[in-house]
């Protein structure tokens, strides 16, 4: 499969610019480790990496990077906006970085980061509880978790619970936290999620890790493995965890297999 070069639409309709919200952390000393620039799902802002996984991919000797895509945490205001506006962001954000970055999208933030991998030739992706879109994916989410999902399916928000985020081992109360502190993406970016076609391929054919939990309640184990086989791969499990794995209470074991793999050489 090629890669497209020239993107008409592109040119005919940019973007319109907002601002954005990015959060990091970088290591005492630079030892020439690739920056990781972390995606978050609808609903998520870089709060959610900021949380737990900044500091730590820090302490490893990676710079750490998390975005909010437009309408969400401190990001500019965007009620009407595309997931192509949000490929946008993240492709801006990456190429302002100082090194060839390794992209990591959670959830609807995956299928993002693989429109902007096809735009921005990165060292590596990383495709975390992947919701890439299409109806057949929709329709086993919603079976999964109908009270949270199917109102998303009519343009409405999505109100995945507590339960279908998280491990039984997190409080409850942190838990509570986390889940109030959700917002909610563009109607039209969810429809258009929906209706999503096979990603592209990357720039470059860089290498793609993809992993998950068998126990999330929102993203089957089959699309996860589907996913991964798209990529040349199987993935990596974390059972017991819930879909927020960069929340939950084990966050430190999916984070640590990420850079894992990327100090091997993202040989996965």
């Amino acid at each position: 499969m090629s890669t497209k070069i020239i993107r008409s639409v592109e040119w005919a309709y940019p973007i319109r610019p907002v601002s954005r919200e990015i959060r990091a952390a970088t290591p005492g000393i630079d030892e020439g480790k690739p920056p990781v620039l972390f995606v978050p799902g609808f609903g998520h802002g870089a709060w959610a990496f900021a949380e737990n996984w900044l500091e730590h991919a820090a302490a490893r000797g990676f710079p750490a990077y998390a975005m909010s895509l437009r309408g969400h945490g401190a990001s500019g205001r965007a009620p009407k906006t595309t997931l192509r506006a949000y490929v946008h962001d993240v492709v801006q954000v990456a190429a302002s970085l100082p090194r060839q970055a390794v992209l990591v999208g959670h959830g609807a933030g995956a299928r993002v980061v693989t429109g902007a991998l096809a735009r921005y030739p990165a060292r590596a992706g990383v495709l975390v509880a992947p919701v890439l879109g299409g109806w057949k994916m929709a329709a086993a989410v919603a079976a999964r978790n109908p009270a949270a999902t199917v109102p998303a399916l009519f343009g409405g928000p999505l109100r995945p619970g507590r339960g279908a985020l998280f491990g039984r081992e997190l409080p409850a109360a942190t838990a509570r936290g986390y889940a109030s502190r959700l917002g909610r993406a563009a109607a039209l970016a969810q429809w258009q999620l929906l209706v999503a076609g096979t990603p592209e391929p990357g720039v470059g054919q860089p290498p793609v890790l993809v992993l998950g939990s068998p126990d999330d309640r929102l993203v089957p184990r089959s699309a996860l493995a589907r996913t991964a086989r798209w990529y040349g791969g199987a993935p990596l499990m974390f059972p017991g965890m819930g879909h927020d794995l960069m929340l939950d209470s084990r966050w430190a074991e999916p984070l640590d297999a990420i850079l894992d793999w990327l100090e091997k050489g993202a040989e996965g």
